[in-house]
């Protein structure tokens, strides 16, 4: 059975495999300091959130271990980001490869996902080492992890799907996404504990945590650093709106995956 099914998909795992590499090394390929930037970059964005939110502005009281569990929400909306920014462009700048080779073109959209799943995973070491460092003590929650990420994967390839196909036509959809990402980045509680939006206002943190990156951003923190992060579970025992997330980020992917097949037989004659 494994046979069949590695034979029939053996070509596009192959051109898989080689865009993956090839992406990747092409990304920092001009840099002087190389595959260090995918260290470096949300580590420098960290430093600074961490100075200001957390020392100008204190709002990590009563939250314990924020300083490892803030880094771990950066990482990770960083990993969301570039799936959806690599997929958004990704049929559009491989334009000449689909004009000359017939495959199937969800490799493209996927095989830059992979490419930010490995500068997830690299980062996701400098997590685990910031952690150990500020006394986190490892616990079996940390089994969770790795399935919210899936979640979060699964939401971010959904949207790669659909604005990576809406792009071929309209151009636009980047300059759209940005102003989008903007306001998921601050309405996702990256910057400070949702602790603090629920003191403000109980139904407030409950819409937000309806947004699959928040709820995997709050969940990871609260299942692998610190269990003093309030998340849609503990804020709420209705059994659909604790759901609503993980069936906003199916329906995502699953939508996006059909449209994206529905429209592909055409982006040769369109980009």
């Amino acid at each position: 059975m494994l046979q069949k099914v590695y034979k029939r998909y053996r070509y596009s795992l192959i051109l898989l495999r080689e865009l993956v590499i090839t992406d990747f090394k092409l990304r920092y390929q001009n840099s002087t300091l190389g595959y260090l930037w995918a260290l470096l970059r949300p580590l420098f964005l960290f430093v600074i959130i961490y100075v200001f939110f957390v020392y100008v502005l204190n709002v990590s009281r009563g939250v314990e271990h924020w300083g490892p569990a803030l880094l771990l929400g950066v990482v990770l909306w960083n990993f969301f980001s570039e799936v959806v920014r690599q997929g958004l462009k990704s049929v559009v700048s491989s334009g000449g490869i689909i004009r000359k080779i017939n495959f199937p073109k969800y490799i493209i959209v996927v095989s830059t996902s992979l490419s930010a799943i490995i500068n997830l995973l690299i980062n996701l070491v400098v997590v685990a080492i910031f952690a150990a460092i500020n006394g986190v003590e490892p616990t079996w929650g940390l089994l969770a992890v790795p399935v919210f990420i899936l979640e979060l994967y699964a939401f971010a390839l959904g949207l790669a799907f659909i604005l990576g196909t809406v792009n071929v036509k309209f151009r636009d959809v980047s300059y759209i996404w940005d102003v989008v990402s903007q306001a998921l980045f601050y309405g996702s509680a990256i910057m400070f504990p949702m602790n603090r939006v629920v003191e403000i206002n109980y139904n407030v943190a409950i819409a937000l945590l309806i947004n699959p990156v928040a709820t995997v951003i709050q969940d990871a923190r609260y299942y692998g650093i610190t269990t003093t992060v309030d998340t849609l579970q503990g804020l709420t025992s209705n059994p659909f709106l604790i759901a609503l997330p993980v069936i906003i980020s199916i329906a995502t992917l699953y939508i996006g995956a059909v449209y994206f097949h529905k429209r592909s037989p055409y982006f040769a004659e369109d980009i």
